[in-house]
């Protein structure tokens, strides 16, 4: 007697209703749904996401692979053609320079300056400044700039060093100036992460290529950090310093693996890490897959460092942390002392950032400067943006939370260039329909730089001499325990190291082993494929109201919980260890710090030479207060005028540029040339140079009030101007002569040049 095939179907258990071929789906739903109703819908639907979730596991290995196998692996989103190749240089490198093509319909200005992305070689590829549509590299192309990309390959060039990379990229920066020279400015260089801080140290050396350098989520200042935060600080002081980085190199037959770079971010947030990514995966198996894959293709490219990189980057900058104190001297007997940089510095960070918090991206500043009037004798312009919530790659992919930074960056990168030398916070407003001369505004904020002080930075930073001595204690005992390995066991590992060894320990790698487990290498996962197939043709989702949905959420929600107990209780436990080591008076006694009242670490003093050119330039400053004509006066009533006030607004700059187009004038680098000497004339002796303006202005009563009018045009481009700055607006119309003329705010016409190019003084 044969069976019914509906008897079967009630006969046979849930699970395998899913993976036979016979069976109809719709009846084998049914039947589930009849013999076990919500549970046998959910049961259904939990193995079929289980099968797809292990075959995009299958994908995503069998993708890491063929990205490995490209002559150049890259997550770049857009064209891109190599123009510089670093591996064919004297010095090689595995660094090279690539041109972006614009996307179909986007327009390049070839007059604007060039955009150069440098991407970070911290354990992951290249590409990420241009992973997405919205990353760096898109939005400076749609604001109209040329772009270039810096990237590299995933193995290092045999003895390649830390200033062979910074000789290669003055190189491609030297080409790209060459390839531009009608463009208004130097380039602006984007330093992501681990790059930030290589193009301060290049910009420190050579700073006559540098337009502009944006340093998003770069750690410049290593020891920084608020107790009960920033736990990854501690960890070299946990693992006795640099001599684990010493031993991984050696037992990687002269290689540091980034994967275990890789691992140490991933250590930072377990929750994550162990579940979370899995979870939303497989919870959303049927529309994140290609979501998924595509940032793992960028998070798995694991890449290498040569031993003798991986050791001067912690030796000299994670646990020496002697970047921003002016102590690293190059090979040459250049010492690398950030006060040299003379293009306008932006700093964006992000209080969700967990590897380069806003502490460690603006110490630096504080450790190189006492006092502001420091800051702007060395010329130094600086510009900070702190974001709420981006995590560390959301500052560079752009998309989403970060965009608006990165746009605002691009519109208005002419303007921080002219700013003058200070500390300025990067303010963004949403431009609504009652905006003042909303014509004026680019995009869909309103860009403001809001001057600060360095008492504000150190409101941020909270500086601390016994952080600075625990940490300085640290640098101590890291050097020992190096000097250690080195003399009484580094001979021993490298006679046992060798290739094949390093191939076993890089497969074996927390980081790198899922590829392995979860490729068709695997006999295995070779059903996955089939399975996943079948899948697709009898899918069917559990439904929105099933109340097991709810149990799972609540589960998942109870394992992230645990696991974020367990690492505030890790990071506690670390932070408490760390602090009773090396706070012990005894300890740093031992290692040969002095008493507490000496400060744990020098800080860069002003030099001989840079006091006798301030001197001489002060002097010739002085001598030249009142030369000069309408242009210059003008510039000088501008910087006046902006010195009060809530800050720089873009809407002013773009005012000015609009004459510049209609009149021509001075270039961009000519116009901040006098708008600094203005700046300094008013700082050193302000009465003396508001003085002068009358006898810096021609007798052509016309000219004089076309220039009026101008100012009043700029002043006002960002609405009505607050008392103090029209207080300072009718003391520079009677210096020019012209009180109450034009009818007050906004009179005067866009004539000559007078005021033809931008000023942030407005």
């Amino acid at each position: 007697m044969t069976d019914h095939p509906a008897d079967n179907a009630r006969n046979t258990p849930p699970v395998l209703t899913l993976l036979n071929p016979l069976q109809p789906a719709e009846s084998a739903t049914q039947a589930l749904t009849q013999a076990w109703g919500p549970l046998g819908e959910y049961l259904t639907d939990a193995v079929q996401r289980t099968i797809l979730f292990w075959d995009v596991l299958r994908r995503r290995s069998d993708g890491y692979y063929q990205h490995k196998a490209m002559p150049v692996p890259n997550v770049l989103n857009f064209d891109a053609e190599l123009v510089l190749d670093g591996r064919t240089f004297e010095r090689s490198v595995n660094y090279g320079l690539a041109r972006i093509k614009p996307p179909e319909g986007v327009v390049i200005n070839p007059r604007k300056r060039p955009f150069v992305v440098v991407d970070p070689r911290a354990g992951h590829g290249p590409g990420i400044g241009g992973f997405k549509a919205d990353s760096e590299l898109g939005v400076a192309m749609r604001a109209g700039h040329p772009c270039y990309f810096v990237g590299f390959t995933p193995d290092p060039m045999p003895g390649q060093t830390i200033e062979d990379i910074m000789r290669a990229e003055a190189a491609f920066l030297e080409k790209v100036i060459e390839l531009h020279p009608e463009a208004d400015g130097k380039p602006c260089v984007i330093g992501n992460c681990q790059a930030g801080w290589a193009v301060m140290m290049l910009a420190a050396t050579r700073p006559e290529l540098f337009g502009p350098i944006i340093i998003p989520g770069s750690p410049l200042s290593y020891w920084a950090g608020v107790e009960g935060q920033n736990p990854m600080r501690y960890t070299g002081g946990l693992l006795g310093g640099s001599w684990l980085t010493a031993l991984t190199s050696d037992l990687g037959a002269g290689q540091f693996d980034g994967a275990y770079l890789v691992s140490n971010f991933e250590s930072l947030n377990p929750a994550n890490t162990l579940w979370t990514k899995n979870y939303d995966l497989w919870n959303t198996v049927d529309t994140g897959t290609e979501r998924f894959l595509e940032f793992e293709t960028w998070w798995g490219g694991h890449v290498s460092l040569n031993a003798e990189e991986m050791q001067w980057i912690v030796d000299q900058l994670f646990i020496g942390n002697r970047l921003a104190t002016a102590e690293i001297t190059t090979s040459d007997g250049v010492r690398i002392d950030l006060r040299n940089i003379r293009s306008p510095i932006v700093c964006f960070c992000s209080k969700g950032d967990n590897i380069t918090p806003p502490q460690q991206a603006l110490g630096w500043i504080v450790d190189l400067y006492e006092r502001d009037d420091d800051l702007r004798a060395c010329g130094q312009t600086i510009v900070y943006a702190i974001h709420e919530s981006v995590g560390h790659l959301g500052i560079f992919v752009s998309g989403g939370v970060a965009k608006k930074e990165h746009q605002e960056f691009a519109s208005n990168i002419d303007l921080i260039d002219v700013l003058p030398p200070g500390l300025y916070e990067a303010v963004l407003t949403l431009k609504t329909a009652d905006a003042a001369n909303a014509d004026l505004v680019g995009g869909d904020w309103i860009a403001r730089f809001e001057p600060r002080t360095l008492a504000d930075l150190r409101a941020i930073v909270q500086p601390s001499d016994e952080n600075e001595r625990r940490f300085a204690t640290v640098r101590r005992v890291s050097e020992i325990n190096l000097g250690l390995y080195r003399t009484l066991f580094q001979p021993f590992v490298q006679a046992l190291a060798n290739s094949q060894t390093a191939e076993w320990l890089h497969r074996l790698e927390p980081s790198e082993l899922p590829y392995e487990l979860f490729s068709d290498r695997n006999p295995l996962m070779q059903q996955i494929a089939r399975l996943a197939e079948q899948v697709h043709e009898q899918r069917r989702p559990v439904m929105p109201d099933n109340p097991l949905t709810q149990v799972q959420e609540m589960v998942s929600a109870g394992i992230i919980a645990a696991l974020d107990g367990w690492r505030d209780l890790r990071d506690r436990s670390l932070e408490q260890i760390f602090l009773a080591v090396y706070s012990s008076p005894l300890l740093q006694a031992m290692v040969g710090l002095r008493a507490s009242d000496e400060p744990p670490r020098r800080h860069p003093g002003v030099e001989p030479e840079q006091i006798e050119f301030i001197k001489t330039r002060i002097t010739e400053l002085k001598a030249r207060i009142a030369e000069g004509g309408l242009r210059e006066a003008a510039i000088r009533g501008l910087v006046y005028i902006g010195m009060t006030g809530p800050g720089v607004d873009e809407r002013a700059f773009e005012a000015l540029r609009q004459m510049r187009a209609a009149h021509g004038g001075l270039t961009l680098e000519e116009f901040k040339r006098v708008l600094r000497e203005q700046f300094f004339a008013l700082l050193l002796d302000r009465d003396e140079a508001l003085a002068a303006i009358p006898r810096m202005l021609p007798a052509d009563a016309a000219a004089r009030a076309d220039a009026l009018g101008k100012i009043r045009r700029v002043v006002s481009a960002a609405g009505e101007p607050g008392r103090e700055r029209v207080e300072r607006l009718a003391r520079i119309e009677k210096l020019f002569g012209e009180v109450g003329a034009g009818g007050g705010m906004g009179g005067g016409s866009a004539g000559d040049a007078s005021e033809s190019e931008s000023t942030p003084a407005s």
